[in-house]
């Protein structure tokens, strides 16, 4: 079970901390300074949730002894034996990530940086206000105050979509295209992995069926608003939860992990 939660908080902190990165990939070259200043603030707040997950996977990883279930090397200035959060940010490559593949597509222009943010914050929100409830007390405590900031990243993208969509002709085909690119990635995020199964049997997590019903019912809401039409079923792309990525998982990598790997245990 102690693999499983380790799997599972590893998902946690691996999706907020690339869709935090790849918001912040805006910074300084947002459409307008307040809306740019808001997607950079909602990177910090991602990256503040990643940090909190991955350090209550370093206690248990270090507590378990379970470090086989991820491959990093420990700098001869830390503990012995000892993992940190920022090794778990920084020097595990990508099969050992476990995020999402919709939060790992590149940005595109603003319509799809917006899409992609919506789709998530949809998920998230209704996750953490159900992993809040749950039987791990810092998991519940880290989604309890995690929502909260959700809320605002929810309600913040919905509104860029009904503007962009209910717009002018260019931004709702932005949006429409937009959606065409990334739809085929939303399904994996009710997509249940094993280590979730185990964590939901336990009380854990929620069983994330149980999530999209609320996701379905907010995003036809926002699409019925600015007019683009709810995409009907097609096949999904899954496997970034079990370390299967798309290769733009790697470009994020190389330029966040560039510095920690080329100069090991450097700190500011």
């Amino acid at each position: 079970m102690t693999a499983a939660l380790i799997q599972y908080t590893l998902h946690l902190a691996d999706d907020s901390l690339i869709l935090g990165h790849r918001n912040s990939e805006w910074t300084g070259h947002g459409p307008i300074l307040e809306q740019d200043i808001a997607l950079s603030n909602i990177a910090l707040d991602l990256i503040g949730q990643a940090r909190n997950f991955y350090q209550y996977a370093a206690t248990l990883i270090n507590a378990s002894g379970h470090t086989g279930l991820i491959d990093v090397s420990v700098p001869a200035s830390s503990a012995p034996g000892q993992v940190t959060e920022d090794q778990l940010a920084y020097l595990r490559d990508g099969w050992d990530f476990r995020n999402c593949l919709l939060v790992e597509q590149g940005n595109g222009d603003w319509a799809r940086t917006i899409l992609r943010q919506f789709f998530f914050s949809a998920y998230q929100t209704a996750l953490y206000e159900q992993l809040a409830q749950g039987r791990d007390k810092t998991l519940a405590a880290i989604a309890a105050k995690s929502h909260k900031e959700g809320i605002y990243h929810l309600r913040w993208s919905s509104e860029w979509v009904i503007r962009l969509g209910d717009g002018t002709e260019e931004s709702h085909t932005r949006m429409t295209n937009a959606l065409d690119e990334l739809w085929k990635f939303t399904g994996e995020l009710h997509a249940t992995a094993p280590y979730e199964q185990e964590t939901a049997a336990k009380g854990i997590s929620p069983d994330l069926s149980t999530l999209r019903p609320p996701w379905e019912e907010k995003v036809k809401e926002v699409f019925d608003e600015a007019g683009i039409s709810y995409p009907p079923p097609i096949w999904m792309q899954t496997g970034g939860k079990e370390g299967r990525h798309t290769e733009q998982l790697g470009y994020v990598l190389a330029e966040m992990q560039f510095l920690q790997r080329a100069y090991p245990g450097c700190e500011w």
